[in-house]
């Protein structure tokens, strides 16, 4: 959870001032929280408030999202999405955008078993983004999210998403110089996956994410998650990326933090 958030700040003040290298201060005064850690701790306080069998967390996705959402007005939404926090009768309209993917985390950390972690995704994601490529790139961070958490090996993951999800047939270093500004899901998520794929811990992961360029906070929103869910975060990260955060969001993210711990490896 706090790895989504992490990944967030830290890419928040290259969004429109891409990086493409892996040495940089990971938090300055330029960093913020944005959308992704909003909409992340929404879905998680969703997922805290439903019940056991998630029969009601649809709905309690849209009114967390909604509730939580509109006391940040400016933190980054896309137009559309925008439209449908303030709506008075919010709808899904087929996006393919990576919001979905940005903010499931919770969902990875939650489930106990890879069936629990795809219906979860797809109970928070349909609400908004139901377009299939919406909910594959939801999906695919929630199962590995899931597979992280529960030991398996990162070669095993990356197999897992290979043939289920996005083919892993690149690396970094060839992307790198021409990747571009690509909020789809299908144009970012993979390279979130890949640069957790090519890491050799939290911090370097986090640092691969934002070296592509492109969406620089979703890319490490969603690698973070993964990266949290597989190493762990160390405690000075953890603990300088927790000042951004409000009395409000701090209360969401302790509160799923004791239910749903990271037993990382």
């Amino acid at each position: 959870m706090i790895g989504a958030i992490i990944g967030d700040i830290v890419g928040s003040r290259f969004e429109w001032d891409n990086r493409k290298a892996k040495d940089f201060d990971l938090f300055t005064s330029e960093c913020s929280v944005t959308d992704d850690s909003v909409m992340s701790l929404a879905i998680a306080k969703a997922i805290l408030i439903s019940e056991d069998d998630y029969s009601d967390l649809s709905q309690n996705a849209i009114t967390c999202m909604q509730d939580v959402g509109r006391h940040y007005p400016n933190c980054g939404y896309g137009g559309h999405f925008y439209y449908w926090i303030f709506s008075e009768d919010p709808q899904p309209y087929n996006s393919y955008g990576n919001g979905s993917a940005m903010r499931v985390s919770a969902a990875g950390f939650a489930a106990e078993s890879l069936e629990e972690a795809k219906e979860i995704s797809r109970l928070v994601t349909e609400v908004s983004h139901n377009h299939p490529e919406g909910l594959k790139g939801a999906e695919a961070i929630a199962v590995a999210i899931y597979m992280a958490k529960t030991g398996r090996d990162i070669e095993e993951i990356r197999k897992y998403i290979d043939k289920n999800y996005y083919p892993m047939d690149f690396v970094l270093d060839e992307i790198r110089k021409d990747y571009v500004f690509d909020v789809s899901c299908q144009g970012s998520t993979p390279q979130a996956l890949k640069a957790f794929f090519e890491s050799t811990d939290f911090e370097d992961a986090i640092r691969n994410a934002i070296s592509i360029g492109g969406d620089s906070d979703t890319i490490a929103a969603m690698c973070g998650g993964v990266a949290e869910a597989y190493y762990g975060v160390p405690s000075e990260i953890r603990e300088e990326a927790q000042r951004f955060l409000d009395k409000r969001l701090m209360e969401i993210l302790v509160s799923f933090e004791n239910k749903y711990p990271t037993n990382s490896r």
